[in-house]
Parts: structure tokens; C-alpha cells; sequence
């Protein structure tokens, strides 16, 4: 934004002033504590019943319509904060002549439509948004007040937001994909966040020039960039190119919305482009690049790379699946039904994901606290600073002692991944070369991307052929039926404190694309994250 222009900060809270008259009848009388305010009422106890909720609503909506910011504050149970934030939306969002029309009641939650005006340097546009509101008991004073939350205002406002309207902090970008083709938000939704988060980044080396807006401002801009809600000065996209598959997009937009809280990536394992990103979640937060989960069994993959690498065992070696293991004071199980293998191979207890198996290998020689970290960090990448082109975690293997060296075997304990880390993973695991995921070319900016060894070729032809196994004989068959060409998968759930189901996490692989996919809740890999991963691997493989 242009200097010169003062934020209104949300803090916990936002509101609206405006100019102008509208809803219900309103004077000053009223706002200062006489006949319709409540203020000189007797104090009251219990939830508000449906006829204080239909005055306290009138009489707040008044107040808002009016521009009495003090008024306004003193019908919600915020009101000092309430008071500041109605006075600064005006200065700073240069919204007025505001209309409210509430919808019908459900309990002591009312929903309504605003009607508004932005007004810029000569500038104008409407603006209408729809919201709600619930009406509480005030704790200290017995009266219907309106429950202050930054979305009573507007629905996508969160705590410390701000509100502008000002020239743009950067030009509009064109984002297309690496076919030129180009990509909006309405076509694919997943995509909105990530494309204001590349405009904020690239605006200004994409050639474009900005106009005036309205828009959300998060308080850190790194990792949330404007949100834009009303244009109304059109300024001059410049072109982005990115390395999205408007296919391997279309068919994870889809994919997610089999299950809710889901989240999906899939890169080129040639190349690290990132070809398709889609999150159905009920929050705009980005779990597929930003998540720290821990991945559950598709952690084998590592951790199997880590025993080959060391001399531990081979696929072809031995990896024992016993009804339980314990490691320093800790017991591990498999999931019910599993059946004891004593004499198992390496890849009969990977496609069965036996957790025993690995648990029974975490203290042979020469392993070390350290050496799942190791294997982590120098071959596939992790933990490496990656530089996607926007925000991303890169994954954590801590090095640890106790249980948690055990449970970190088969991604438990302190492990934390996300969708775009196990993606690499599986890329890294098939070529052997860890290729650092990208969205937008690194030449663009001059960054420089991640390194890492990558794997030997033996290392990484022995978990490809486990993968394959997996995705034709193990726990992954059923989601993987009728692949084709050359595929693999590895399914995972997660145990998460405080959840009663498990997350569902699976990784695969079909010809030139990786991708991995993460259901919070969804139950076991095959179930819910399993059936996404498969749908895009069929697509865009």
C-alpha cells in the first residue's frame, strides 16, 4: 500500500463504520443507555431469550448503519476495542453508506447481508458480503450483547488482520501454467492463497503495474500475503509462469473433495516441479505445503533407505514382524489383525507395514540416535531450507533419544512432514537424486534451491521394487487396482493426542509423478488420503 495510509488492526476483533441511515429507527438517546439499549435494564441471567436477540440485533445493526462507532461498541461485549475498530474501518477501508439486512434467527445466531460502498480518489464500487452474529449474555452486566469476532464484520477476517483500501502493495499477476494456459481461482479454489501469495512475491518482476484494492492485510506478509476482496482500479497483470499441470490441478481438485480435511501434492520426480497442490479444508490454511503432521508409516520409506544404507538389512534381508517390540521402556503393536512373520524380509514387512519389524532394528549397529536424521537430511533433503517460491515446511526428523528413536522409525514420535515433503520423498526414492519441489523457475529470482546426496542406486532401486510390491500385493493394492505403467505406493496412519481417529496419509508414484496426500481423521492410509493420491496418479501419470 501507498505510505501515508493508517491499518486499522483487527487485533481479537473488527468492525465496520459507516455514514448514512438504514436499519430500524436509531437516536442518541437510545446508544446512550435509554428506552432500547438495554444499558438502564434491570441485570438479567441465563441466554439471551429470541426477543432480547431481535433488539440487541436491531439496535447494533442501527448503530453500525448510523457510523456511531461508540454505539455501536456498547451492543457487543468488547466494547472498547469494538469502539476503536468501528472508528478505524472507515479511515482505512473507506467503506460507507452501509445497509443491513438481517435474515431469520436461528437461536441466538443471527445471519445478514451488507450492502456498502468503497469510495477511493474518485473511485467507487459496491460491496456486499453476507455474515452473522450471536448474541450472549453480558458476564458483568446481565445484558444481550453481540458476541465480538473479527467475522461478525466480515467472514474472512482473523485476529490482527487489517482492512485497506489503497493503491496495491503489488501489480496483479496473469499465474499460468507450464502450458501457458491460464489460472484463476475460480477454476481451481485450492489455488487462490497460493496465488496471491506468488503476486505478493512476484508481482514486481512479472512486469505488471498495480491498481487500488481492498484487502485483508495479515500481520506477517511472508507467510500471508494481501488478501484481495474488491478491485476497483484495474492495474496491468504481468505474466507468471509456474510449474502447474492444469490436469494433475483439475484432477486434485477434485481428488480432495472425496474427503474432507484432505490435503494433496504431486510433483515431477525428474525435475522437482510441483504439478498440482489442492487443499479441502474448513480454514484457508495451505496443509499441503505448510503441515507438520507426523506421516505415519509412509515414514518407512526413510527409514528403510537408513537400514539399507547402513548394512542393517536389504529387501531381500531379514525384518522380523513379531506381535509387538519394546524399545527403552516403550511397547509397540501392530494394527489389529496383522499376523506374526518371524522369518519376514525387509519388503514383506514394508508392504505389510509392519511396525515391529522396524522397532526390532532401531538398536543394531552401527545405527545411532542420529542416523535416521542423517539419512533425512543428506539424501532426501529434508529439513534443508527449501525454497518453493512460496511459504513451505520442509520437514523435521529430529535426532533423539528413548522411545521417541523408535517411534520416529515409523513416523511417530517427533516427526513432522506435510504432503509436499512425502511427495519428495517418493521422487527422491525412484530416481535416486533428491530434486528440491518448486512452483515457480528458481531463475526467475536467482534463489537457490536445496541439495542434498540423494540415494545409492541400489538403495533407491530396492525401495522402488518395495513400492511396487506394496502397491500390487500390500496395503496399498487396493487403492492402486488398475494402475498402470510404472507404479508404487507406501499407505501410513498417524496416531495424533487428542484425536479418536487416526490421520490417513499415503504416498505414490506413476510414471513421471509423485504425489502424496494427508486426511486429518481419515483412518487408515488406504481408506481416505490412498483413494486421492490414486485418482491424480490416474489423471497425470
Amino acid at each position: 500500500m501507498a505510505k501515508g495510509v493508517k491499518a486499522a488492526v483487527i487485533g481479537a476483533v473488527f468492525a465496520v463504520m459507516v455514514g448514512g441511515a438504514g436499519y430500524g429507527a436509531y437516536n442518541v438517546v437510545s446508544a446512550l443507555g435509554g428506552d432500547g439499549s438495554g444499558i438502564g435494564d434491570a441485570k438479567r441471567s441465563g441466554p439471551p431469550d429470541a426477543d432480547e436477540v431481535a433488539k440487541t440485533t436491531k439496535e447494533f445493526f442501527a448503530a453500525w448503519e448510523k457510523g456511531d462507532a461508540k454505539a455501536a461498541g456498547s451492543f457487543t461485549n468488547n466494547a472498547t476495542v469494538a469502539q476503536q475498530l468501528f472508528t478505524a474501518y472507515k479511515a482505512a477501508g473507506h467503506i460507507g453508506d452501509v445497509r443491513i439486512t438481517p435474515g431469520k434467527a436461528t437461536g441466538r445466531t443471527v445471519p445478514y447481508t451488507v450492502n456498502a460502498t468503497v469510495s477511493y480518489q474518485g473511485k467507487s464500487k459496491p460491496l456486499e458480503y453476507e455474515s452473522k452474529l450471536t448474541v450472549v449474555r453480558g458476564l458483568t452486566t446481565g445484558r444481550a450483547l453481540v458476541d465480538w469476532q473479527p467475522s461478525v464484520v466480515y467472514p474472512k477476517l482473523q485476529r490482527d488482520d487489517t482492512l485497506l483500501t489503497d493503491t496495491a502493495a503489488s501489480p496483479p499477476i496473469e499465474a499460468v501454467g507450464r502450458d501457458g494456459s491460464v489460472l484463476t481461482k475460480e477454476k481451481y479454489p485450492s489455488l487462490g492463497g497460493i496465488i496471491d501469495a506468488l503476486r505478493s512475491r512476484y508481482g514486481d518482476k512479472a512486469g505488471g503495474t498495480p491498481g487500488i484494492e481492498l484487502v485483508i492485510r495479515h500481520p506477517d506478509q511472508q507467510a500471508q500475503p494481501d488478501t484481495s476482496l474488491l478491485t476497483l482500479s484495474e492495474g496491468t497483470p504481468g505474466k507468471l509462469r509456474t510449474t502447474i499441470s492444469p490436469t494433475a490441478q483439475a484432477a486434485a481438485e477434485k481428488a480432495v473433495k472425496l474427503y474432507g480435511q484432505s490435503s494433496l501434492v504431486a510433483v515431477k520426480p525428474s525435475t522437482g516441479e510441483v504439478l498440482a497442490v489442492a487443499n479441502n479444508r474448513k480454514d484457508a490454511f495451505n496443509a499441503a505445503f505448510e503441515g507438520t503432521k507426523p506421516p505415519g508409516s509412509t515414514m518407512k520409506i526413510m527409514t528403510s533407505a537408513m537400514l539399507i544404507d547402513n548394512g542393517v538389512t536389504s529387501m531381500t534381508g531379514p525384518a522380523p514382524c513379531t506381535p509387538t517390540a519394546f524399545w527403552q521402556g516403550q511397547t509397540f503393536k501392530n494394527l489389529k489383525g496383522m499376523d506374526p512373520n518371524p522369518g519376514a524380509t525387509l519388503a514383506n514387512s514394508f508392504l505389510r507395514s509392519c511396525n515391529t519389524a522396524f522397532i526390532n532394528l532401531v538398536d543394531k549397529k552401527p545405527l545411532t540416535d542420529e542416523s535416521l536424521t542423517l539419512e533425512a537430511q543428506d539424501h532426501f533433503g529434508i529439513g534443508e531450507d527449501w525454497k518453493t517460491g512460496i511459504v513451505s515446511f520442509d520437514g523435521k526428523v529430529p535426532a533423539v533419544s528413548g522411545p521417541d528413536r523408535a517411534a520416529n522409525m515409523i513416523g511417530q514420535g517427533q516427526v513432522q512432514m506435510n504432503p509436499l515433503n512425502m511427495a519428495s520423498v517418493t521422487a527422491t526414492a525412484i530416481t535416486g537424486s533428491f530434486r528440491q519441489p518448486y512452483l515457480v523457475s528458481p531463475k526467475l529470482d536467482d534463489r537457490q534451491l536445496a541439495t542434498a546426496e540423494g540415494l545409492k542406486a541400489s538403495t533407491s532401486s530396492q525401495l522402488k521394487q518395495m513400492m511396487h510390491l506394496t502397491a500390487t500385493q500390500g496395503t496399498a493394492m487396493n487403492a492402486m487396482a488398475g494402475m498402470r505403467g510404472d507404479f508404487g505406493a507406501k499407505t501410513g496412519s498417524a496416531e495424533v493426542d487428542g484425536q479418536a481417529v487416526s490421520d490417513s496419509w499415503f504416498t505414490g508414484f506413476r510414471n513421471d509423478v509423485a504425489a502424496a496426500a494427508m486426511t486429518e481423521e481419515g483412518g487408515h492410509g488406504a481408506d481416505a488420503a490412498g483413494p486421492i493420491v490414486a485418482a491424480v496418479l490416474r489423471a497425470a501419470g
